[in-house]
């Protein structure tokens, strides 16, 4: 049944994307982070679904009249340059042919991206962007939440299996940057009731994240909390918010939760931190003998035999700055972080100049939102192997275009109606007339 009714949403979409190719751009970014194939257990499971999304919209990109170009603002002039570096770290890197799939993988999510900045362009898109984008994690974390609650958090909360997301820590982390992107779209609704269910969403992704035993995501909460409280003209409306979420979750984490988390202050006596370490010893060995590194993976025993100070055992990155440095040299890490530390900056641009326009007041609240999930996600990806994962670059998305929508007056050209009138779903959603007039 779940089969039949994901490859039958799918094949919708994909149709529906041949004259609205921007709603092929949401089908894959479904596909793609929440991975809901993973969740079926028949031939849906290893199903093209994702090819058919990304084929379908590349067919609607080319009939539709309404494409663009994607170089829109520094960050995607940025992107375009970590996509070049990639790829020539890949073919002069140490294993080109074995590094293939994983190269392969990365610049599809690139490619889609840009495919994502030439098809998006007002309003409704970047909302829908945003709502797909947030939605297809909260439902994950909202599952998750309600597990950790109802076992008391003695269980690992894991991601979709075999997905970037798939592992316990990197799950977490994508759950923690999905929190300030759904406090975005909080902010634009109207009814109370619908507000307070985006709180106890948000509360269960938090709790989601917590019950994954992810040091990383502790650290990466504890910074995105610290930012949202700085940020607040109310801070003592948000203090007295942090100490509920503080009090109702943290006390019942099990005592393997506790010690787990008290490692972070004695590093030097867990395994897994000092093999880790280890591992981004030898990230800063590859960079400073290999110009374009390892390619798109240092993880080779030869490495760890030359360079191994502490053992000589293969190890991930566990962190999205030592991968990129091990994987793609010096100049691939300073691209990358050049890359987010601008789009960091036109996020803080919105936040500033939207914010006094009434009609781009949501544009400054995605600026400051996306702003604090980069700062978790600069924290948490410190200690997690996840550089490529689509949501920050969807994040990025958002930030360009919005940014491109207030400079131009976007709203002076918007379309009418709402998101799903201009999707073509409005006549399945309309209230019949006993109940307009109600």
């Amino acid at each position: 049944m779940r089969d039949l009714l994901i490859v039958s949403i799918v094949a919708v979409m994909a149709v529906m994307a041949l004259r609205r190719p921007w709603i092929g751009v949401m089908l894959w970014t479904w596909l793609s982070i929440m991975n809901p194939h993973r969740y079926a257990w028949g031939f849906a499971y290893s199903a093209p679904l994702a090819a058919t999304a990304a084929l379908a919209t590349l067919a609607g990109l080319m009939m539709t009249r309404e494409r663009q170009h994607p170089f829109k603002g520094a960050p995607v002039t940025w992107f375009f340059l970590l996509s070049l570096w990639i790829t020539l770290s890949w073919l002069f890197g140490y294993d080109p042919s074995g590094d293939y799939a994983q190269w392969n993988k990365v610049m599809k999510i690139y490619f889609m991206t840009f495919v994502a900045l030439m098809l998006l362009d007002n309003r409704h898109h970047i909302m829908a962007f945003a709502w797909v984008s947030a939605f297809s994690l909260a439902l994950l974390g909202a599952k998750g939440g309600l597990f950790t609650i109802a076992h008391g958090g003695n269980y690992r909360v894991w991601g979709p299996m075999g997905t970037f997301i798939g592992d316990n820590n990197h799950f977490a982390l994508a759950l923690i940057m999905t929190v300030p992107l759904l406090h975005f779209l909080q902010l634009q609704l109207t009814r109370p009731w619908m507000r307070h269910g985006m709180s106890v969403i948000m509360l269960l992704c938090v709790a989601s994240a917590l019950g994954s035993h992810s040091r990383g995501a502790l650290l990466a909460v504890s910074a995105m909390g610290a930012v949202l409280w700085w940020r607040s003209r109310r801070k003592g409306v948000m203090t007295l918010a942090l100490l509920v979420v503080i009090l109702m979750l943290l006390p019942m984490m099990p005592e393997e939760w506790w010690e787990r988390m008290g490692t972070i202050k004695s590093y030097e006596e867990d395994a897994s931190a000092m093999g880790r370490i280890n591992g981004w010893l030898v990230a800063i060995e590859v960079a400073k003998h290999h110009f374009f590194g390892g390619g798109m993976s240092y993880q080779h025993d030869v490495f760890f035999l030359m360079w191994g100070v502490h053992n000589t055992d293969v190890i991930a990155a566990h962190s999205i700055y030592f991968q990129i440095l091990g994987n793609h040299g010096f100049v691939g890490l300073a691209l990358y972080l050049g890359f987010w530390f601008v789009t960091y900056a036109w996020a803080g641009w919105l936040r500033r100049n939207a914010r006094d326009i009434p009609q781009a007041r949501w544009a400054a609240d995605l600026g400051g939102m996306v702003q604090v999930s980069l700062v978790g996600f600069a924290v948490g990806g410190a200690f997690l192997s996840m550089p490529y994962f689509d949501l920050p670059y969807n994040l990025m998305v958002m930030v360009v275009l919005a940014r491109r929508w207030v400079e131009t007056r976007g709203w002076e050209r918007d379309p009418p109606g709402s998101l799903l009138e201009y999707a073509g779903l409005g006549r399945f959603l309309r209230r019949s007339p006993a109940r307009a007039g109600a």
